[in-house]
């Protein structure tokens, strides 16, 4: 597998734990819809978070998190639809971005929710 991937396996499970850790609840890992996929899909209370994960190993050329473009948005868009459609789900739709920043022995999380309002 290559590097990038393998950080990017790893980035989904500090994730994973760092969200569990925040009260979230794991619905679904890896969901796939068409062309698109949703890194997690988690539920808070009422909320029901869509969340990509990004993760790098350097900020030298862009922040993790400035790596989702508008076509990533509209595919997460479209399956977040499906999927609540398909399940009957009654709850708040959000959409996040979880930035990992992974330098060597340190790592930094940043959870930016909603942050699909910005683009």
């Amino acid at each position: 597998m290559a590097q990038h991937n393998e950080l990017g396996k790893e980035g989904e499970k500090i994730a994973v734990d760092f969200l569990i850790k925040k009260g979230y609840k794991i619905l679904e890992t890896n969901y796939r819809y068409l062309k698109a996929e949703i890194d997690i899909i988690a539920q808070k209370g009422q909320i029901l978070a869509a969340i990509e994960v990004k993760t790098r190993s350097s900020d030298y050329f862009q922040d993790p998190q400035d790596a989702v473009n508008a076509k990533k948005i509209k595919l997460m868009v479209s399956a977040m639809d499906y999927y609540v459609v398909q399940r009957d789900v009654d709850a708040e739709v959000r959409f996040d971005i979880v930035a990992i920043l992974h330098q060597k022995n340190n790592i930094e999380i940043t959870h930016l929710k909603d942050a699909f309002l910005y683009f």
